[in-house]
């Protein structure tokens, strides 16, 4: 398990971190977008994050991941992050969001400048079912030929909507737990009315059985979570595909409420974590010297 670094023990934001209200393009109609850079001078920045927030595809919004993704954005001062909503499910249930969430990738590599990106380098990221949908934007990006994706970092994800691992069912047994088990069935009830569309690749990733020519992946678990067990499976299935991947599991953190979970990101070993494999994608892309 990797080194951390905690909210708590960070200083204040930098004086130069910026943030942004804009608007992206999606599937259907523009999505409401927050841009995050360090801006110490003009220069554009090499790596842009994408990232889409939380709550079970039928609720949240830009300011459920805020606090999280400041400090994303003040520790990586080389990188620029935007986080996109999407078509939630009480609007249109699946296949928008994950449509949404391919259009949104689209549309930043045709508007670098607006973003201050150099176009060099697109990570794709999310938590809860936003990483669902990161992990899906990597299989739709290769199916249809784009954007070229340099990495993806899945927070706790969401990618079995049959529930059925060992740590969903064995976690149950807390009320704490057994209300976030609850909470995600009702959101893949929400999200994927169909029953069919419950085993589609871009519903249920973690059942795909077409995982090859995916960009390197970063996979945070949690100890006390019961979405533990599917993020590692999909960790291994991608690891058995030739995908570079780094799994981490977590300490466990208290979950007061179900809402929690992106503080509880912020607060223990998801920033180190994300830092190291950011740097990690920027070293393989520096030419080697003698």
């Amino acid at each position: 398990m990797g080194t951390g670094v905690s909210v708590e023990d960070m200083p204040e934001f930098s004086p130069h971190l910026k943030i942004r209200n804009l608007q992206v393009g999606g599937a259907e109609g523009n999505l409401a977008a927050r841009l995050y850079a360090v801006t110490p001078d003009a220069s554009k920045r090499d790596t842009l994050v994408v990232f889409f927030h939380g709550g079970g595809f039928t609720s949240g919004g830009l300011d459920d991941g805020d606090l999280f993704l400041r400090h994303l954005a003040d520790e990586n001062t080389s990188t620029v992050v935007l986080a996109s909503t999407y078509t939630l499910a009480a609007v249109k249930p699946f296949p928008a969001a994950v449509e949404d969430a391919h259009a949104a990738l689209l549309w930043v590599k045709k508007n670098k400048a607006k973003l201050g990106w150099s176009g060099k380098r697109l990570v794709v990221a999310g938590i809860e079912a936003g990483a669902n949908l990161a992990a899906v934007c990597t299989l739709m990006s290769r199916d249809r030929g784009g954007p070229a994706l340099a990495g993806q970092i899945l927070i706790m994800p969401m990618l079995d909507p049959g529930l059925s691992t060992c740590s969903m069912r064995d976690m149950q047994h807390g009320q704490e737990l057994l209300e976030v088990a609850d909470a995600c069935a009702a959101a893949y009830r929400g999200y994927l009315p169909n029953a069919a569309d419950r085993i589609h690749p871009y519903a249920s990733p973690l059942q795909s059985s077409r995982l090859k020519n995916l960009p390197p992946a970063l996979i945070l678990s949690t100890e006390d979570d019961p979405l533990r067990d599917e993020a590692e499976q999909y960790g291994a299935k991608l690891m058995s595909c030739g995908v570079k991947t780094t799994v981490t599991r977590m300490p466990p953190a208290p979950l007061h409420e179900t809402g929690a979970r992106n503080e509880c990101a912020c607060k223990r070993y998801a920033l180190g974590e994300i830092a190291s494999f950011i740097a990690g994608l920027e070293r393989a892309d520096t030419p080697a010297t003698d």
